[in-house]
């Protein structure tokens, strides 16, 4: 398969990420307006952070009159799932050159990871397979661009945008992300442990139980895949011959 084909292959998968993305960036849009960022300034942040989650915990902070360093620490914090997204995909990308290895990782975020990682996870990496890296993140990018800036439009008439329930799309999104991801037990009890340690620390500040659910949820998982590696083949979970 060609270059061209490629690329556009990739644009076509992003498409159902799409569906999700868009609701929540004129979302975003809008409660900047809202916290009192320029047309301009709100679209910035959208092409130069380009981290949906990140940018939302930014303009609430503003929004409360946090000072650079708390918001730069906690928008860190909840960006560190990245270095895990980076980790998975580097066995793929680590034969590009350089010059494709700096916009793949500015272009990383969770929906781009769960198109790519399917891909390289069925075809590998061998080919052309960075245009159809590009194509996904080029097109994920350009739609959180333009329907920040649509948000953003729409917020400065429409100041309660926000509440119209748009964000349940990205949570939808973040289902079909998660789901197909887990099959079997050790990622499935990874994800229901991170799950539940998720809405038990919901309330600690700087979004801190997130980063212990990940972690929660990553021990759980690397425990029992250990387990089940270090069993013998033939030997059920209880260590017996079947």
């Amino acid at each position: 398969m060609g270059k061209g084909q490629e690329f556009l292959l990739g644009c076509r998968d992003a498409l159902p990420m799409m569906v999700g993305m868009l609701p929540f960036g004129l979302i975003y849009g809008a409660l900047a307006v809202v916290a009192g960022l320029s047309l301009g300034q709100a679209l910035g942040m959208s092409l130069l952070v380009y981290a949906g989650s990140a940018q939302f915990i930014a303009i609430s902070l503003l929004t409360l009159g946090s000072s650079a360093i708390v918001i730069l620490l906690t928008t860190l914090i909840v960006n560190l799932r990245h270095v895990l997204y980076s980790a998975a995909l580097q066995p793929y990308v680590g034969r590009f050159a350089q010059r494709w290895r700096l916009p793949m990782a500015f272009g990383l975020t969770d929906e781009v990871f769960a198109v790519v990682q399917r891909h390289y996870l069925a075809k590998g990496s061998s080919g052309h397979a960075q245009w159809y890296h590009a194509g996904t993140a080029i097109t994920l990018y350009l739609t959180w661009a333009s329907s920040s800036l649509i948000g953003a439009w729409f917020g400065q008439s429409v100041p309660n945008l926000s509440a119209w329930g748009l964000e349940f799309a990205m949570l939808a999104t973040f289902i079909g992300i998660v789901v197909p991801t887990l099959r079997n037990f050790p990622q499935i009890a990874a994800a229901l442990v991170a799950g539940a340690v998720a809405l038990a620390c919901q309330a600690w500040p700087y979004k801190l139980g997130l980063m212990l659910a990940a972690f929660a949820g990553i021990a759980v998982g690397v425990y029992l895949e250990r387990r089940k590696a270090a069993q013998a083949p033939g030997q059920d979970s209880t260590g017996e011959a079947p």
